[in-house]
């Protein structure tokens, strides 16, 4: 028998570890907690073990700059949530750092403010505190930018190992620097094999400079190391911020089954070696500079992509393989060596470029590299092959082209008519089953848009719409017109009945907006118009930023505008402007713009960008200053003020300045623009005033893409053309030239044969 004591002896020790089991299990259990502030915040993440939960209560949380660490396990990791997906927001000057292992984050929003530092994400607190296996999911990051527009900073930045980036909403970057970077500044952050998948990147505007890039990984001065990053299942929606979409600068990455839809640019295998391209689809719908693929540096596979409806060209086209810089150095050009480019279906494609950038640097063309299986199909059965330079070290094998009378090259491929019918998948193929084998495979299975970023954010339709709102019907009475503006609604149409209306005010013009007479526009138009609009300010509408503006069948007058040097018409904001402007001027008539010297129709400020600027049946008389000033961005860094110009069927007569000044200076080549068109327009007496200081009716400086055509020129000052870099696509043709000089176009910077097509002008001049 057990004694008495014994007894008591053996209850008491099992009770104590009953208690201490209770303890230890207690102590291990993950733990849940729900902060309200930031001090909360910071007093429980201090304490947060493998497994547990941060969650932050719904709300909008200001300038809150998160530190985010600890070391959780691979089955137990750390999270940071929101306490319901999307009702986060984190505003004002915010951020977020990770650092440590094991670390999730999820389910928040960054808008309504800009990083005050540098990144919006950063997968690590410092240099030497980095963040490894750890992942960012179902978070949104949505027009977060700093509002000065050339500022750079970045909205993620990956360092570390094996962290992945997944199903997330990243839109609206507008200032400078790249969306989301991979950098390999450390070795700790080299050979990372981090994820970046199933995201979704929205429209990323023009940015008219370098800078651009939605996902670039590495940089030039580790491109020879590998980062072996791989970027799968992301749907990429109109980025369009410059001619690199992508741009890969080290080795080892996978870019597979991404979705480019109506971007701008290029996928670029821009430095590093041993890359890998396949299962993307490329879909542009014939939208101008839609690209593909850019190919550069060593054993770089390009296979089983499908591009459709590509129409850019250079180093925008589908599919660009690049001549290289001899012995180059690492931030330049490496000669194309054993790239194997296979089974890539090229539909409507406008241009494939072979050797592209050949000049006296870049002289080392391909060699050692295949081309194979690949379709070729254009509905216009034209040769779409460009050469540039030697391509005897590309082999081509059984490449299939349809029905091209003309080819490019004859070895290696097979010209003959194509069928094409659509699968399951959406995507063509030839419905010849001898052709089975060429170009893209039946089983590839592209990303749909739904399949990315969060099901809780809507995706974005972020084209600028005007005549989409209400119609406001005012009349001509003190006022009117000014408070109209001011209570519009973006897509408003205000509508003008006839009369005279005076202007006391700056309209200032913060959304997109019509203003337009009540008259049908068949009926409207110089000399018909019955809406007078008198101004008395030194400008009359400001198109601040978030404002686009079209003008509709009126009468401007500035004779009664203050006597000041510099007035003008339309202006846009004195600061940087982070939204892309629309300028639509149709069947207007302006006149008596000359109360003092240098009176502007169209004058803008550094830092702000017009997508379009359009002129159509419009009359401009008695202009002291130029139409359209647009040469703000003289810093010679690849910038300038507008993406395309275009002047229609419009007069102008007696303007000292010129029609249009627009300038893009330096030799970076990484934008599109600027393009300007100049067609059935009249130009009488236009640039000799004494104050022009380019002595010319019209000057363009670097504008890459330029179509004059059936112009009549009388009395006017020179038209001054200079090419800064590229091959500039500049076409003057069946114009006439009354007193006035064409002076041949000049290149500045390349040694290379003229570009520009002068032909069937008139001329009582005789130059040209």
């Amino acid at each position: 028998m057990i004694s008495h004591s014994r007894f008591h002896n053996v209850v008491y020790q099992l009770l104590c570890l009953v208690l201490i089991s209770v303890a230890l299990l207690s102590c291990t259990e993950p733990k849940k907690i729900i902060v309200s502030n930031q001090q909360e915040f910071s007093a429980a993440v201090s304490e947060l073990k493998a497994g547990d939960t941060l969650v932050m209560a719904n709300g909008n949380w200001i300038d809150f700059e998160i530190l985010f660490e600890g070391n959780g396990k691979s089955s137990a990791p750390i999270t940071l949530t929101a306490q319901e997906p999307g009702k986060v927001i984190l505003s004002g000057k915010s951020n977020l750092r990770l650092s440590g292992e094991h670390l999730v984050v999820s389910d928040l929003v960054f808008k309504n403010g800009y990083t005050p530092t540098n990144g919006v994400i950063e997968f690590r607190r410092s240099k030497k505190s980095l963040a490894n296996n750890s992942r960012v999911t179902r978070v949104v990051i949505d027009n977060y930018n700093n509002p000065e527009r050339t500022e750079v900073d970045y909205w993620v930045m990956m360092y570390g190992k094996n962290n992945r980036f997944d199903h997330n909403h990243i839109e609206g970057k507008r200032n400078r620097g790249v969306t989301l970077a991979v950098r390999l500044d450390t070795k700790e952050s080299l050979d990372n094999h981090h994820r970046i998948d199933h995201n979704y990147f929205g429209p990323r505007q023009v940015l008219g400079s370098n800078g651009g890039e939605t996902i670039r990984i590495g940089t030039s001065h580790y491109s020879l190391s590998a980062s072996n990053t791989v970027v799968e299942n992301n749907y990429f929606d109109r980025c369009d911020g410059e001619v690199e979409i992508v741009s890969s600068k080290s080795g080892g990455n996978i870019f597979r089954n991404n979705f480019f839809f109506e971007s701008r640019g290029t996928l670029t295998l821009r430095h590093g070696n041993d890359n890998l391209v396949e299962e993307n689809v490329f879909i542009g719908n014939g939208v101008d500079h839609t690209g593909g693929f850019r190919v550069i540096n060593k054993r770089q596979t390009v296979r089983n992509n499908y591009l459709q409806g590509l129409t850019g060209y250079r180093f925008g086209g589908g599919l660009v393989i690049m001549n290289g810089v001899p012995d180059s150095p690492i931030n330049r050009y490496h000669q194309v060596d054993k790239a194997l480019i296979e089974n890539n279906s090229l539909i409507n494609v406008d241009h494939i470029q072979l050797a592209a950038g050949s000049d006296a640097e870049r002289s080392a063309a391909p060699v050692n590299s295949q081309f194979k299986n690949n379709l070729i199909y254009n509905e216009n059965k034209e040769n779409n092959i460009t050469i540039f330079d030697d391509i005897s070290g590309i082999k081509f094998e059984n490449n299939v082209l349809h029905d091209v009378k003309s080819p490019a090259i004859n070895s290696g491929f097979n010209s003959q008519n194509v069928i094409l019918q659509k699968a399951e998948n959406g995507l063509l193929y030839p419905a010849d089953e001898a052709l089975a084998k060429i170009g893209v495979k039946k089983g590839i299975k592209p990303i749909q848009k739904d399949q990315t970023g969060v099901a809780w954010y809507a995706k974005p339709d972020n084209s600028i719409k005007f005549g989409t709102g209400r119609v406001i019907d005012i009349q001509p009475a003190p006022g009117a017109l000014f408070n109209a503006v001011a209570e519009a609604k973006a897509g408003d149409t205000i509508r003008l009945a006839d009369g005279n209306y005076v202007v006391k005010k700056f309209l200032v013009i913060d959304k997109p907006i019509t203003i337009t007479s009540s008259g049908a526009l068949d009926a409207v138009g110089p000399g018909k118009n019955r809406v007078n609009i008198d101004f008395r300010r030194s400008t009359l509408f400001e198109i601040a930023d978030g404002g686009s503006l079209q003008l509709r069948g009126l009468n401007i007058s500035g004779k009664n505008s203050p006597d000041n040097v510099g007035n003008s018409v339309i202006r846009t904001s004195r600061y940087s402007m982070l939204v892309n402007y629309v300028l639509k001027i149709e069947s207007c008539e302006f006149k008596d713009l000359n109360v003092n010297r240098a009176f502007n129709v169209v004058n803008v400020s550094k830092s702000t960008f017009a997508d379009n600027i359009e002129i159509s049946n419009s009359s401009f008389t008695d202009v002291s200053g130029a139409i359209l000033k647009l040469d703000k961005e003289t810093d010679d860094y690849g910038l300038y003020n507008a993406e395309y110009v275009s002047i229609k069927d419009s007069s102008f007569s007696s303007v000292k300045g010129t029609l249009i000044d627009l300038y893009r200076g330096g030799t970076d080549e990484s934008t599109f623009g600027p393009h300007f068109l100049l067609t059935g327009s009249k130009l009488d007496n236009v640039g000799k005033g004494s104050k022009n200081k380019s002595k010319s009716s019209v000057h363009l400086h670097g504008v890459q893409v330029t179509l004059m055509e059936g112009n009549h020129f009388v009395e006017s000052a020179p038209v001054k053309i200079l090419h800064t870099v590229g091959e500039p696509k500049t076409r003057i043709i069946r114009n006439t030239f009354q007193s006035t000089e064409l002076l041949p176009v000049v290149e500045l910077n390349s040694k290379k044969t003229n570009t520009a097509i002068i032909q069937d002008n008139v001329s009582d001049m005789e130059s040209h």
